[in-house]
């Protein structure tokens, strides 16, 4: 137990300090809880030796009273001390773990884990934050006190003092055994919760395709299984730690009527006065409390420890290396962007295979392929969401991995085909491209991406609050918007996965425009889908198993029998390479 407010307390760095002092309130207003029964043995004492009078009993009643004044202050400075510093670190915690999260690779977040993450935050760190600062001054607080009671009890007679040192070190061990077990299954309980919310999330994002398919009672049964799961558990943690429980409670109770046996049996023998034994009579079923009360916590400490490994587990996730200090240069005769000899896999599955080609600066290159070739890879290895495990990746002759994460993407710029909005207004969404934007740059950003004027049309303009992930717009008017963002970032690199793609006619000439407008003046890597962007690069890379087969112009690449010319004519055949 000790060991688990330890590692509580090297969480809470930076405000130690508070949680000590909270601890010492919560000390103090427990020794004034036991005012009145010292208050009562002196004036039994008092009455027993003939020594009480009317002055005697008011000054007892004016004790009684700031004792009740002096308990409930250092109750509020508790509250106060350890509330705030729960609720401040926690917050810190959150910050910390976003911050981790910015620095990792995009692999963390493809392979399962946005259950896990959405179990920290909505889990794990609230049952933290609701119970930490509660239970742990409170902890401290019965530790301090049961040490007390020990001493208090020697101070009466050492074979009290010794009665009480066994008593304790029974409940300690009973307690210790009780936390193994809590520990084992809390482990149990909080990867059930995060069960839950995996499924929860797989359900919640695949809502179209189940109803489609006619899959609800299926995958419903699915869900309630993962809920069911997770009550067995919580269920199976409560009536395991139940016996334990009892036993605590038993070993106070027997403790307890064994140390009044010893007095008994002192007061017989002289060893006791009358007003002593009658002490031990309003004391000794508050002796072992604190330790009673210090173990009623352990499942709530468990579960918190349980829930500190599973969030450690995240912040143990490594990091993308942003140790790099050089900068990009502005000018140089170096290509804007150069892969040499580049191979890269996810897991064990090689995607990239000794992958070399240069992109001059204000060119055009276009990556085509089949599915799955690695086009969609090259382009976040420019972007750094992964490192390459081979090869290195330029930027005017830098090695993107010497150049500080910030630093890189202020010179890139990147639209897809799946775009993500935020819940926030209209605005804030185009200016998270630059956040010291002017109202009239974002404004000009949105005439130039041709989605001023259906912001306009929106019921309060640029302030409209937007559905989170854009859901109250069309996916053409969501893609404007990303342009619009890209435009006022106006970042020499732009990395287009083709926008037009995926939508209708009507939006198709907007959106055209509006890249139009985006790749003015810059260099641009495009992962290309159809012929009439293809045409116009000034460089094709054709992508194959991984590795480049062909490179060329439309109309060198055209003029070979190879794979592109393949490509072009069948997909020309079925109209789905369209112009």
């Amino acid at each position: 137990m000790i060991a688990m407010m330890q590692r509580i307390l090297r969480l809470a760095e930076g405000y130690r300090t508070r949680i000590r002092l909270a601890a010492v309130c919560s000390f103090l207003k427990a020794l004034l809880g036991k005012a009145p029964l010292v208050i009562a043995y002196c004036m039994i004492a008092g009455f027993i030796e003939g020594r009480v009078d009317g002055k005697s009993c008011v000054y007892a009643g004016a004790a009684l009273l700031v004792c009740l004044a002096l308990q409930c202050l250092f109750q509020n400075l508790a509250d106060r001390m350890q509330s705030s510093a729960g609720f401040e670190m926690l917050a810190d915690l959150r910050k910390r773990l976003g911050a981790h999260l910015r620095r990792m690779p995009m692999g963390f977040f493809t392979e399962g884990n946005i259950g896990r993450i959405s179990s920290v935050l909505s889990t794990d760190m609230v049952f933290i934050e609701e119970n930490l600062m509660m239970v742990l001054a409170d902890l401290m607080s019965y530790l301090f006190s049961a040490g007390i009671f020990v001493l208090f009890m020697f101070a009466f007679d050492w074979r009290l003092g010794l009665a009480a040192l066994l008593v304790t070190a029974v409940i300690y061990g009973i307690g210790e055994a009780m936390k193994k077990n809590a520990l084992m299954h809390s482990a149990e309980r909080q990867a059930a919760s995060q069960q839950v919310t995996d499924a929860v999330i797989d359900f919640t994002e695949g809502i179209g395709v189940i109803k489609t398919y006619n899959l609800l009672g299926e995958k419903s049964k699915e869900l309630t299984e993962s809920f069911a799961v997770n009550c067995e558990k919580n269920l199976r943690f409560e009536h395991d730690y139940a016996p334990w429980s009892l036993a605590i409670n038993a070993s106070h109770g027997i403790g307890s009527a064994a140390m009044l046996g010893v007095s008994w049996l002192l007061y017989q023998d002289g060893t006791l006065t009358l007003s002593m034994f009658i002490g031990m009579l309003l004391f000794v079923f508050e002796v072992f409390s604190p330790l009673k009360a210090f173990y009623s916590q352990v499942a709530r400490l468990t579960v918190m420890n349980a829930c500190l490994d599973r969030i450690e587990s995240i912040f143990d996730e490594p990091e993308l290396d942003n140790a790099g200090t050089a900068s990009v240069p502005e000018r140089c005769d170096a290509p804007e962007i150069e892969f040499r000899d580049v191979s890269f896999g996810y897991n064990e599955r090689e995607v990239l295979r000794d992958v070399s080609f240069s992109v001059p600066r204000d060119s055009m290159t276009a990556l085509v392929g089949p599915s799955g070739s690695g086009k969609s890879t090259i382009a976040n290895l420019l972007a750094r969401f992964w490192d390459a495990r081979k090869g290195q990746v330029l930027l005017r002759g830098r090695d993107i991995r010497e150049v500080p994460l910030a630093s890189l993407m202020d010179n890139i710029s990147m639209v897809f085909q799946r775009v993500y909005l935020f819940q926030d207004t209209v605005y804030n969404n185009i200016a998270i491209g630059r956040t010291d934007a002017t109202r009239e740059e974002v404004a000009e950003a949105a005439r130039k991406a041709r989605c001023y004027d259906f912001i306009m049309a929106l019921p309060d303009g640029f302030d409209t609050v937007i559905g989170e992930g854009g859901a109250s717009l069309s996916g053409g008017e969501q893609q404007r918007i990303s342009i619009a963002r890209c435009i006022l970032k106006d970042a020499p690199i732009v990395i287009l996965d083709e926008a037009t793609a995926s939508v209708d006619a009507d939006n198709e000439s907007h959106i055209q425009a509006a890249i139009s407008e985006l790749v003015r003046g810059k260099t641009l890597l495009v992962i290309a889908h159809r012929l009439g962007t293809i045409e116009r690069a000034d460089q094709i890379l054709v992508v194959e198993g991984g590795r480049i087969v062909e490179r060329g112009t439309h109309g060198k690449l055209m003029a070979s029998e190879g794979l592109y010319r393949s490509m072009v004519t069948k997909r020309s055949e079925i109209r789905g390479f369209a112009r």
